[in-house]
């Protein structure tokens, strides 16, 4: 395999007709130039193929024997008298020459297709970038060269002629480019393409690929609490000075972070890829205390990144800054200014919340429910794959600057109960529409480790009964990949549904799971809420791929209560609910004593009635 070299200087194309003035130097042998002019005048078919071997250093036309096996013989003898190794290359690159697959002739529009990048990995031993690149054939072009540009993520095509590095053409090439980690030039949220020199102009022959593999710069790998308990909450940070969390053994806890609120006041500098940034002193430390405070105590947290729709016009996609009516807008990666900022509030956000001494944040939830377009995630309507593509972009920005800081960190898509279908607007997506091109968008641009964040709560919201639907919620409920609707009861559909194997990661791995936000109402009366939540831990407990179920909320909030959906294991006064030691036993040895009322109000004598195990 060829190893191009380290040269990554963005460069013009090479002048034509240059290849006796440039290697002259290098062979500075009558020999040698009479051999290659034999080469020639005898393979003049493949003469941009030997232009691309005498452009190249001595040794790289030596492991071009590679082909013939011959790799590990040039390097022994590499201390040989330098007229007879380069003989020998010689010899062995036209061995090669002979063997190699015939030029094609690439037609219109099947161009992009022709090459393919099959990793964009950082090399932990170097630093570098290494882009391996296969193809079948050896497309026809002005010369023997194959190019790496390099796309910024709102980018869309290569821009220009300024190229990164080139390699000769073969049918297997590993690139290795500079990765200018925190700098101006940093290429840690770019995109690589192939590229080849066609009349005069420079045509890309691969779709684009993203660095997957970010957590190999991570400076710290934090570990996860060590709990079997999938038991988690939204706090209440009112009371995290209380003993209430500790009483109820929360082992998992969300919080909302709105990024808007980090910009203005006197702030704490941050530089970030060469530009300086100053995040609000009074909104840091007050996420310095929920985290650290959570931290202490244990808990796994996660956080929920919320762009506000009226929050810095630069966080906002352009076409989300008018017309919304959505508390959160798309996050803005669609332009430069975008991404440096979303760019460096992901990195500080990350590294100030590693673990280092302001708190652990391992699950990263980046928006909200962004299936529901219109009430969740605004920005203008477009075609499924096209607001997908708009949110991915974002979403890798986000997973590459968290994963570079801290590696062992989750990154997580947001999505709502309506699986098959948007039950509220004609204007919404199904989850699972979402899911999948989201799926099909990250693997055609660089497999990640990314996870999803389900929201399965009942239908209708106002729906007590977890383990039950009546009337048309009946049929909005059902144990197939059709359904409309997930809730807690056909939970099961979504896990079965990563398991195929087009979702799963690259080491065979179904993604992480987490139900990030849901909740049962005790408006209908205290028991049901409390019976409720019981059926459903029982449920998430049971099914090895879900990491945790986060219930909405410690404490009522008061416009939820107004539309009749009293979620919190304290009413708004402070008192606990009837759900309060439910919560609190569920996952101890003394569940039984506090969750069994839980069989008579359901209607069963056993759990396994209702509940199988995966």
């Amino acid at each position: 395999m060829n190893q191009s070299k380290s040269m990554d200087t963005p460069k013009k194309k090479k002048p034509k007709n240059q290849v006796f003035k440039i290697y002259a130097a290098v062979l500075a042998m009558a020999a040698i130039a009479v051999f290659a002019y034999i080469i020639l005048q005898t393979h003049k078919s493949q003469i941009s193929t030997v232009e691309a071997m005498f452009y190249t250093e001595i040794d790289n036309i030596m492991s071009y024997g590679r082909i013939q096996n011959k790799k590990v013989e040039l390097v022994r003898e590499a201390g040989k008298d330098a007229s007879f190794t380069s003989f020998d290359a010689m010899e062995y690159m036209l061995k090669g020459i002979e063997n190699r697959p015939e030029q094609v002739e690439l037609t219109k529009g099947e161009e992009s297709n022709f090459a393919t990048i099959e990793s964009c990995l950082i090399n932990p031993a170097t630093g570098k970038v290494d882009i391996k690149v296969t193809a079948s054939d050896i497309a026809s072009s002005d010369d023997g060269y194959y190019y790496i540009f390099e796309e910024k993520t709102y980018e869309m095509a290569i821009n220009g002629e300024d190229y990164i590095i080139e390699e000769g053409k073969d049918t297997e090439l590993t690139f290795s480019v500079n990765l200018n980690y925190n700098s101006a030039n940093s290429r840690l949220f770019s995109k690589f393409v192939v590229a080849m020199l066609k009349d005069g102009e420079f045509v890309e022959i691969s779709k684009p690929c993203y660095i997957t593999n970010p957590e190999a710069i991570a400076k710290s790998s934090p570990s996860f609490t060590q709990t079997k308990s999938k038991k988690g909450l939204l706090v209440d940070p009112n009371k995290l000075s209380t003993s209430e969390l500790d009483d109820l053994g929360v082992k998992h806890a969300a919080y909302n972070v709105f990024v808007s609120r980090f910009f203005g006041g006197s702030g704490i500098g941050y530089t970030y890829n060469g530009k300086s940034y100053s995040f609000s002193r009074a909104v840091v430390e007050e996420y310095d205390h929920v985290f650290s405070t959570l931290t202490k105590k244990g808990i796994d947290v996660t956080a929920i990144i919320l762009n506000d729709l009226h929050g810095k016009t630069e966080l906002i996609h352009p076409l989300a800054r008018s017309g919304g009516s959505a508390p959160y807008a798309a996050f803005n990666a669609a332009d430069e200014s975008g991404t440096q900022y979303l760019a460096a509030i992901a990195s500080f956000l990350a590294q100030r919340y590693n673990g280092s001494g302001h708190g652990k944040v391992m699950n990263w939830i980046i928006g909200n429910e962004i299936n529901a377009r219109h009430e969740w995630n605004y920005i203008k309507y477009m075609e499924t794959d096209s607001y997908v593509e708009e949110y991915a972009k974002a979403f890798r920005i986000f997973y590459n600057a968290i994963k570079s800081i801290n590696g062992n960190a989750r990154v997580y898509i947001s999505l709502d109960q309506q699986w098959g279908q948007s039950l509220t607007r004609s204007n919404g997506y199904g989850s699972k529409e979402i899911l999948d091109s989201f799926n099909r968008n990250i693997k055609k641009s660089g497999n990640i480790n990314w996870g999803v964040a389900q929201h399965p709560y009942n239908y209708p919201l106002n729906n007590a009964r977890a383990w039950t639907a009546s009337g048309r919620a009946a049929s909005y409920i059902l144990d197939s990949e059709t359904t409309p609707v997930l809730s807690i009861k056909n939970i099961h559909v979504l896990t079965d549904y990563l398991q195929k194997e087009e979702f799963l990661t690259d080491d065979g791995e179904v993604r992480h799971v987490t139900l990030s936000e849901m909740g049962y109402t005790s408006s209908a009366g205290q028991e049901l809420q409390a019976a409720s939540f019981v059926y459903a831990y029982k449920i998430v407990e049971a099914n090895r791929y879900i990491d945790n179920l986060l219930l909405s909320r410690e404490t009522d909030a008061s416009v939820e209560v107004a539309q009749g959906l009293a979620l919190g294991i304290n009413d708004q006064g402070g008192g606990h609910k009837s759900i309060y030691n439910a919560y609190k036993y569920v996952d101890t040895d003394r569940a039984a004593e506090y969750t069994d009322f839980a069989l008579r109000v359901i209607g069963i004598s056993s759990w396994s009635e209702v509940i199988k195990s995966y």
